[in-house]
């Protein structure tokens, strides 16, 4: 039996209501927590109330435009269904999300690799904005800018050449190339566009940048779910970005449009205008935080940013090759050892030595004081903690929908019904649909990547059509989730990267929402007619990314009008 005594400020001891509240709280939170621990068979487990955590996510998402919070409510469901929806679970589910899953996600250690991995990068890129690093990069493509088509070539390649990170991307090149375009009579709805079309894509599918150990954290965790014992998650990771196709002709298109000087639909409208001088202007925002904005009048040197991550891909590299090198084994291939090798050591090792990097040269040239570095260290690393804040939870209901065998229930309702190569091009449309509505491409990716994958592996399973042969409809799979945040991201005007675009270019946001829109629909059709359906059919993603990228510009020359 327990008892339970509180003094009250007279330090009286009999006070049964507080002994009674207290015990029973003591006993309801003890009894959740057993119950969540204890490893028995679940009422609701492969049952259609197992489906409800993650769709209660994505709903109150859609609903109220918060990720977190809707994370929170699906894992606390979750918690409440493991429990046997009796009511004392419900009291106490906030409590054991957070004692149980959350703190069980951050004590993995390849989670705990991926945190510090993402931190480090954030960082890296804060200490290279303020010792003028990126603006030296940037400076070496203004240049030559000096023509309507070459600023337009430069704003891309400058998006291109800062693939690290969207954040850094949109804010960097938006406030530089800003005058340069007005120069050139380009107008503010066009450099937007430019801007938001070269950040976040290339960020999604470079092999090293601040979304990778996202991309891979999500990945690596739903392939434990299944138990996959065949290629890693950053391999799985690579082998997807062949089948990235919005992202790909995204990219592409913005080529074709600077080089033909071809536009159509309200971006026409914005770009004759600009031509005839009437360029539609609000105040831009600086490139970031004070703490991380270059130092006045000290000397802005690309190197100081292309070293730090030039021995970020090399480190990279060297840490794959190193991990995955099994010297017993003879004739390794490239491809063995890479995927044989511990991706989350590779990039924490990367991540480590560029910063050290970044730091030795920010002080050894008298750029920042070491103080100045730490700080500008701090403040890079900030803009990374809601993404974390989101790749625990997303890990913690990972974890519960395993629990409750959701992939499984779903999976046996699609087996018969649905045929597996429409998974990848519905997973697309789910993706743009949750990312456009919530703003949200990180939290649309934290809440798809984990439920997904099981449901496609076991749909194919199920099917017989699970070997080497039908491997890429996994690939395409990942590939859809990322690929459809991105876009449904590129479309949303809530998007934070849609809206830093706009704000960092000086456009008006709505504009920028209003002339980008019909782009994003146009790239992103290509790649689901003539990319994500014909793969899943069996066609090369090669052969698809070069008709694609013919019919795309084919379209656009009959579609767009030169300016």
């Amino acid at each position: 039996m327990l008892k339970f005594a509180f003094k009250n400020k007279k330090g009286n001891t009999n006070m049964p209501t507080a002994n009674i509240i207290t015990g029973l709280t003591a006993l309801l939170f003890a009894g959740s927590l057993q119950a969540a621990e204890t490893e028995t068979a679940l009422i609701y487990a492969g049952t259609w109330l197992s489906v409800v955590p993650p769709l209660l996510a994505i709903g109150v998402a859609l609903l109220f435009r918060q990720v977190i919070p809707a994370l929170f409510v699906g894992l606390m469901f979750g918690v409440w269904l493991i429990g046997d929806l009796a009511w004392q679970a419900l009291w106490t589910s906030p409590l054991v999300t957070v004692q149980k899953y959350t703190v069980e996600a951050l004590a993995d250690t390849d989670h705990a690799s991926v945190i510090i991995f993402s931190l480090l990068i954030g960082g890296l890129v804060g200490i290279s904005s303020r010792n003028g690093g990126m603006v030296g990069v940037v400076n070496l493509i203004v240049n030559w800018a000096n023509t309507v088509k070459r600023a337009s070539l430069a704003t891309i390649a400058m998006g291109l050449s800062i693939f690290f990170d969207d954040y850094a991307n949109s804010l960097v090149v938006g406030n530089t190339m800003r005058p340069v375009t007005d120069k050139m009579k380009i107008s503010r709805e066009k450099l937007a566009y430019l801007v938001d079309s070269t950040a976040a894509p290339i960020a999604s599918i470079a092999f090293i940048t601040t979304w990778v150990g996202f991309e891979v954290g999500l990945i690596d965790e739903a392939l434990r779910s299944i138990n996959h014992q065949g290629d890693g998650a950053y391999i799985m990771f690579l082998q997807s970005i062949p089948y990235s196709f919005y992202p790909l002709f995204a990219i592409a298109l913005t080529f074709y449009i600077a080089l033909t000087g071809r536009d159509f639909g309200p971006m026409l409208t914005a770009e004759q205008k600009a031509r005839s001088g009437e360029i539609n202007t609000t105040e831009g925002i600086g490139l970031a935080d004070d703490d991380i904005q270059p130092i006045e009048n000290k000397p802005h040197r690309a190197v100081n940013a292309l070293i730090p991550f030039g021995v970020l891909i090399v480190v990279v590299m060297g840490g794959l090759y190193v991990t995955g090198l099994n010297p017993e084994l003879d004739n390794q291939s490239l491809k063995d050892i890479i995927g044989a090798s511990d991706a989350f050591k590779a990039m924490l090792w990367a991540s480590i030595a560029a910063t050290i990097v970044a730091v030795l040269m920010s002080v050894s040239q008298r750029i920042l004081s070491l103080d100045d570095t730490i700080e500008a260290w701090y403040e890079g690393m900030k803009p990374m903690l809601q993404a974390i804040v989101i790749l625990i939870l997303a890990w913690s209901l990972a974890a519960i929908t395993d629990q409750l065998e959701t992939s499984d229930y779903i999976s046996s309702l699609l087996q018969d019904d649905l045929s597996y190569y429409w998974l990848p091009v519905l997973t697309f449309l789910l993706a743009a649909l949750t990312a456009f509505a919530t703003g949200s491409s990180w939290g649309t990716m934290g809440i798809l990547i984990p439920l997904i994958i099981p449901i496609t592996w076991n749909v194919m399973s199920a099917q017989g059509v699970l070997d080497v042969e039908y491997l890429h409809i996994i690939h395409i799979t990942i590939a859809s989730v990322l690929a459809g945040a991105v876009w449904g991201d590129h479309c949303s005007p809530i998007s934070d990267t849609t809206i830093l675009s706009s704000m960092a270019s000086g456009c008006d946001h709505i504009e920028h929402v209003r002339t980008q829109i019909p782009y994003a629909l146009y790239a992103g059709g290509f790649a689901i007619l003539i990319g994500i359906i014909p793969t899943s059919l069996g066609l090369s993603p090669w052969i698809a990314l070069a008709i694609g990228l013919a019919a795309m510009f084919a379209g656009l020359r009959w579609l767009g009008t030169k300016v």
